[in-house]
């Protein structure tokens, strides 16, 4: 069985996929769930420029590609800084403990 540069790209894109979905399902830290958030996002990326070379339309792909690369990083910069005023606050990053606070 001959390998397509086109089938492994779709592999790794489902790989990314896979581990971003894993990270989120059993990480209860905050920063691990930025981190599979962010895994996330560049199987998206991937997948776009893919996409966008498949249909012979590289520019748009390129494109999309760039606004994810900046919607993906606000997202990162924000959590990680609501991560941090959540440990100076509460002491802890635990999701299970921060659910259980009132007010």
């Amino acid at each position: 069985m001959t390998w397509t540069p086109l089938t492994l790209v779709l592999i790794g894109v489902i790989c990314l996929l896979g581990v971003g979905f894993y990270g989120l399902l059993i990480s209860r830290n905050l920063i691990k769930i930025i981190v599979a958030l962010q895994i996330l996002g560049k199987a998206a990326l991937i997948a776009f420029v893919m996409a966008g070379n498949v249909n012979g339309q590289t520019g748009q792909g390129q494109a999309l590609a760039m606004t994810i690369i900046v919607a993906d990083t606000i997202v990162a910069v924000v959590g990680l800084a609501l991560a941090v005023q959540v440990r100076r606050r509460f002491g802890t990053m635990d999701i299970k403990a921060l659910s259980n606070l009132k007010g």
